[in-house]
């Protein structure tokens, strides 16, 4: 196995631990969410801003992923092989950035919503400015308007702007 393989496993397996075990037959799985990219580090401090997230901390005994990796005798070069980000609340599931060789070759057939507009019950103008406000938080730190959505749902309008993080994924805001 590669060193970036046993990398990525020693960063995985306290994740397939935790995931694997349910709590009960009736209790839903906890998931984690998982993005190929070209630069995970870059791109989970994209997410880490966007979410309110914060990068995982280091295994315990270690003051940073650097000191982690290098005790592991994982190259220098391979030390952005990977990252993930958590819910500072513990609420939200864990995501995860891998890197990958090979470019997007379209849109994604998953993608993330940020609901900033307070949902269908406040008025379709006070939701508008508060998605829009979240628009320009993120295009400061790198994500692209693509473009507007607006449209019917049942007697409320919807409106929602398609953006792409730095990486050219899609998420919307809401």
């Amino acid at each position: 196995m590669s060193t970036t393989g046993q990398w990525i496993q020693l960063i995985s397996r306290q994740v397939i631990i935790i995931y694997r075990n349910r709590l009960s037959p009736t209790t839903a799985f906890r998931l984690q969410i998982v993005f190929d990219c070209s630069d995970p580090a870059s791109l989970s401090k994209f997410y880490a801003k966007a979410l309110l997230y914060k990068l995982q901390d280091p295994p315990a005994g270690y003051e940073s992923w650097e000191a982690f990796l290098k005790a592991q005798g994982i190259p220098e070069k391979e030390w952005n092989s990977a990252s993930a980000i958590v819910d500072p609340d513990g609420k939200g599931p864990r995501i995860y950035f891998q890197q990958m060789d090979t470019p997007k070759l379209g849109k994604n057939r998953l993608h993330i919503d940020i609901n900033a507009g307070g949902g269908l019950r406040v008025p379709l103008a006070e939701r508008k400015k508060q998605v829009d406000a979240e628009v320009e938080r993120l295009r400061g730190f790198g994500a692209k308007k693509h473009h507007e959505l607006i449209g019917e749902l049942g007697d409320t309008r919807e409106y929602c702007v398609v953006m792409q993080d730095p990486e050219d994924n899609e998420f919307c805001v809401q």
